[in-house]
């Protein structure tokens, strides 16, 4: 019997753009013979709409893309969205698989609905997606476990509007340039700059306001960027390394998705001590954080030996060429083979939740 995998994808974000590739990509690698597809589509206006069954992969990202049924309001579809007809009978979506990326997706909203459903799906729960999502509740995170990270200050917007030189002062006095500014609830480096003076600060500070209520500064280090990718629930394993080698002076948004202007080295030219000790840490992260299904972990590794973590990305870029399957497919999964196994592990996940007892 194949299973019914509900993709999940579009979404009310900055990052739409690159859910609609990941979902793309995902049906075009999927076994047809092993999984009956279901899309189901968030407009950027945050609209759900589920699409007919697809029995071959679509050609573009705009076939995709569903118009919301006149007069059907979006919440009175969120019930019926994962149920299929099928022999004439309803029938429950085996396994929903998120394929969005930052806000309203990737932050723990999601995931929280499905688990009132107690729908299997793939990925990280609710408390890691959304910690996951917050860099700043992210890091706190993490020097609770003991990882060691670059110095970062953060504000919401009201407490900039309010005094917005001693916001200045502040970073220049705890974190110096360079640094970096980012949106603390956003991914693929949407919003993010690269300051060295007070006025490259404020127009940073403007540009990540327009993102998120609460944004982050951290201090800019020379080192080598790192990645490693991690897969697994209780007993999580990591792939190879890789190395990001922008070509720009940071990895950006162009470069991550549009220009291809950044350069990926796979494995990364590291020792063997250095890579167990790099695996040690991410597996740390990852249980920090109770991780569950995948998580590529940010690395900087400095001139003297010594890791630092960036950050953990509990969705991240999932086509073939992102550097998540690029990891594994070096490792030995190949991209069909990674989708099947995040299935598998989310019907494990669930069925060990089912263990739970909610009565006393």
């Amino acid at each position: 019997m194949k299973t019914r995998l509900g993709l999940l994808y579009g979404g009310k974000s900055a990052e739409h753009k690159v859910s609609m590739r990941t979902a793309m990509a995902v049906i075009k690698a999927l076994d047809l013979s092993k999984f009956d597809i279901f899309p189901i589509y968030i407009t950027v206006k945050g609209q759900w709409v589920k699409g007919p069954q697809l029995f071959a992969p679509v050609e573009d990202v705009e076939a995709l893309e569903f118009a919301p049924p006149v007069g059907m309001p979006s919440d009175s579809l969120v019930p019926n969205l994962f149920q299929v007809e099928t022999e004439g009978n309803q029938q429950t979506l085996d396994v929903i698989f998120p394929l969005l990326h930052g806000p309203n997706g990737e932050d723990g909203t999601v995931q929280g609905l499905l688990e009132l459903l107690n729908l299997p799906y793939v990925g990280n729960g609710v408390l890691a997606s959304s910690a996951g999502m917050d860099k700043v509740i992210m890091k706190n995170v993490f020097a609770q476990a003991g990882l060691t990270q670059v110095d970062y200050v953060w504000f919401i917007r009201s407490e900039w509007q309010n005094a917005e030189d001693a916001t200045y002062e502040k970073v220049e006095s705890e974190i110096g340039y360079p640094c970096f500014v980012k949106p603390a609830n956003l991914g693929s480096s949407v919003g993010i700059s690269k300051c060295v003076n007070r006025v490259e600060l404020e127009k940073a500070f403007q540009e990540a306001f327009q993102f998120d209520r609460k944004i982050i500064i951290e201090q800019g280090v020379v080192a080598r960027e790192i990645e490693i990718a991690v897969l697994g629930n209780d007993e999580p394993e990591c792939s190879v390394a890789g190395e990001i080698v922008p070509k720009t002076d940071f990895y950006d948004y162009q470069a991550k998705y549009e220009d291809g202007n950044t350069g990926l080295i796979i494995p990364a030219v590291i020792t063997e001590s250095e890579y167990q000790e790099m695996n040690k840490l991410a597996i740390r992260a990852f249980k920090s954080l109770d991780c569950a299904g995948l998580v590529r972990a940010d690395f900087f590794l400095t001139k003297e030996g010594k890791w630092l973590i960036n950050e953990v990305n509990t969705m991240p870029g999932f086509t073939p060429v992102s550097m998540f399957p690029l990891l594994w497919k070096e490792t030995g999964i190949e991209y069909p083979q990674l989708i099947e196994r995040l299935v598998n592990l989310a019907l494990e996940r669930h069925g060990e939740k089912q263990q739970i007892k909610y009565t006393f």
